[in-house]
């Protein structure tokens, strides 16, 4: 069943998500000091292509610094994006058959608005 909601995910709104994220995490990587940001931006975009039975979990050893990471990404750009992912959400609720994408776009917004000391675990 998760490989059947996958596939309509990665057809309606998953590949495009995913090439959003993954623009940003080109820039990140061009604006060196941001690099940190960059690579959650893939990991967000690895995500936002293949939600379906995967989860995000907090990464051991994530300390001081992705606190204060987080802190700067809320202010900046994870405000907007979990707003984004809560709009589509509730848009894709509205149909019956929308409703498991829209809980996946509501799955998104935790790693939107803190994506720094965060990992993808495959749900068991």
């Amino acid at each position: 069943m998760k490989t059947i909601l996958n596939v309509i995910w990665l057809v309606l709104c998953g590949f495009w998500m995913a090439v959003g994220y993954a623009i940003a995490g080109v820039i990140c990587f061009v604006l060196i000091i941001t690099i940190p940001f960059g690579r959650a931006a893939f990991r967000m975009a690895n995500y936002a292509l293949w939600p379906f039975g995967r989860t995000l979990v907090d990464r051991r050893g994530a300390g001081a610094a992705s606190v204060l990471g987080n802190i700067i990404w809320i202010v900046v750009a994870g405000w907007w994006l979990a707003i984004g992912h809560l709009v589509t959400g509730l848009a894709l609720c509205v149909t019956i058959i929308g409703i498991p994408l829209g809980v996946a776009n509501f799955k998104l917004i935790p790693v939107s608005l803190v994506p720094l000391g965060k990992e993808i675990v495959p749900v068991p």
